[in-house]
């Protein structure tokens, strides 16, 4: 996805996330090494679940971050990759940290309309 593709989509998504306040929101994060073969038996995988209370962009440091109860998740700006929707509510973020090291970030909001 070309850069300028991946930044509109990105703020399409931020720009609408308000509706979501309040939703179950279950955000799962894995790194793995081989961007072409997320293989979930070689990956490590964290879950946060929580009520989504806030979201915004950090400029200190460009970040997006999610917030609820007692829990706080950001995805590095600068670090994106790759942005996609695979599902209703369901959304898809990859990060590259290194030449071999990324983060996908899977979050879904049990969004009841």
């Amino acid at each position: 996805m070309n850069s300028e593709k991946l930044n509109d989509n990105i703020i399409a998504f931020f720009e609408t996330i308000e509706k979501y306040y309040g939703s179950k929101t279950e955000i799962t994060s894995g790194l793995f090494s081989k961007l072409d073969d997320v293989n979930a038996a070689l990956t490590t995988w964290n879950l946060s679940e929580f009520q989504l209370i806030r979201s915004a962009y950090r400029n200190n440091g460009g970040k997006f971050m999610f917030e609820g109860n007692g829990n706080y998740f950001e995805i590095a700006a600068e670090k994106l990759i790759d942005f996609k929707q695979p599902g209703r509510n369901k959304f898809e973020f990859i990060e590259q940290y290194g030449e071999t090291v990324f983060r996908i970030t899977k979050i879904r909001f049990h969004y009841k309309y």
